[in-house]
């Protein structure tokens, strides 16, 4: 055999030879088709590298995607409790935690559930049926304390008649007025009594002030929170100044989101006025009045404050129609949607008298008859909600001495607001003050 033959692998069976040795090079026991394995695992590693490496990629997206979610849920619950906390140490959200709570949620996005629990509280909480006033909750006044209807000077009305007593019999003292308050050139400018409401809930006393527009004159207040918007020329606290002429001070209405109204002050539209919404009106010379917007009340040049709130609640010296006990839906949710509430209300008499009428336990329908009984031609709801009703008067010691909340009483002694309430920096909401001319 040449040496060509040996060595020449490029002649027939040469490729077989090679076989044939590389298999006789093989450890034993080792076939030709097992020989194939490792060029065809070490493509299977590479695949499951792969396959590895997405899913460490995705676990790491995932990682930084909870981090995220975390994070922005740290910032959100940081925020919350710093709104909370803030309302939670507000007076002005109310006297309780449970009432700035209430207000706090309500404003972000929780209505639904305070008024749940507030309906589920209430439904047991139910103004009793039956039984007396607490003792001291009537006034008797006294022989030489209410002023006589009967000629009086030009500069001052008439004193007010005594209201009718919705509760039979009548108590000593209900329906009485007494006059309270800052004299005013020596004479009583605020009467007040009260009375019970209806003659169901006779352990419940409200109260109404009537006041003498000819010896005092009015003021709105506006708040940071009712309207919001300021500043305004005259807002919380009343000045040590006005201080020396206040006589009263009472709640003005609901917050604007929910008025139905608008808001004018300072020679500016806060909030647009609404045609045929009940309105309060008061001019620069401190004449005020109440009645209906586009109604004989229009803006002139001598208007110095609008203050509206839903629609008319007495009109013409009755209780307009339509009004109904068991429903809220025409004038403001209250509480839980319970129908009896602490309410407050305002009207104008004939003669040009106003009168607030607040307390307890109120429907909408003793609302406006208790108006109309104290002779209310024209008259519209105010503020409602234990909270916020509030009528105060103020008798310093001395005729030109300051109104403190010392020398202030409430308008009913269950009535949760203080009369230092309008001597507070804090206090937010709009409000009405009676001075002497």
């Amino acid at each position: 055999m040449s040496a060509q033959s040996v060595t020449d692998k490029s002649g027939p069976g040469a490729g077989a030879r090679d076989d044939v040795s590389a298999d006789m090079a093989r450890p034993p026991g080792r076939s030709t088709a097992t020989a194939r394995v490792p060029t065809s695992s070490s493509r299977r590693p590479l695949r499951l590298g792969r396959r590895a490496g997405a899913r460490r990629h995705r676990s790491r997206g995932y990682r930084r995607a909870r981090a995220v979610v975390l994070l922005l849920l740290a910032v959100f619950m940081v925020l919350v409790s710093i709104s909370l906390g803030s309302a939670l140490t507000n007076p002005s959200d109310g006297t309780s935690i449970g009432a700035r709570f209430a207000e706090w949620a309500r404003t972000h996005g929780g209505a639904s559930i305070v008024r749940w629990a507030e309906k589920e509280w209430y439904s047991h909480h139910q103004p009793p049926v039956g039984g007396r006033p607490v003792k001291g909750a009537l006034v008797v006044p006294s022989s030489t304390t209410t002023t006589p209807a009967t000629s009086v000077p030009v500069a001052q009305l008439p004193a007010p008649g005594p209201m009718r007593p919705l509760a039979s019999p009548a108590l000593p003292g209900e329906g009485q007025w007494t006059p309270t308050g800052r004299l005013v050139d020596g004479v009583p400018a605020v009467y007040e009594t009260r009375l019970r409401p209806d003659a169901i809930h006779t352990s419940q006393v409200v109260g109404v002030a009537w006041m003498d527009t000819k010896l005092l004159k009015a003021t709105l207040y506006s708040g940071s929170q009712i309207p919001g918007g300021g500043p305004y020329s005259h807002t919380a606290p009343v000045s040590t100044t006005a201080a020396t002429t206040l006589v009263a001070a009472f709640n003005a209405g609901f917050l604007m989101t929910t008025a139905q109204g608008g808001y004018y002050t300072d020679g500016r539209m806060v909030d647009p006025l609404r045609t045929g919404a009940a309105s309060v009106v008061i001019y620069k010379d401190g004449t005020v009045t109440v009645g209906q917007w586009g109604s004989g009340l229009t803006m002139t040049p001598d208007v110095a404050a609008v203050r509206q709130n839903l629609d008319l609640l007495v009109q013409n010296g009755a209780a307009v129609p339509g009004l109904d006990a068991t429903t809220t839906t025409r004038w403001g949710n209250t509480l839980g949607n319970q129908v009896f509430v602490a309410r407050s209300a305002l009207g104008v008499t004939a003669d040009g008298a106003l009168v607030y009428v607040g307390g307890p336990s109120l429907n909408i329908t003793d609302l406006a008859n208790l108006l109309v009984d104290a002779g209310v031609v024209t008259g519209m709801e105010l503020d409602i909600n234990t909270d916020w009703v509030n009528l105060s008067t103020y008798a310093p010691p001395t005729p030109s001495g300051a109104a403190t909340s010392m020398n202030g009483t409430e308008l009913v002694p269950t009535m949760v607001g203080t009369p230092g309430r309008y001597f507070e920096p804090w206090w937010a909401r709009d409000f009405f003050t009676m001075s002497a001319r």
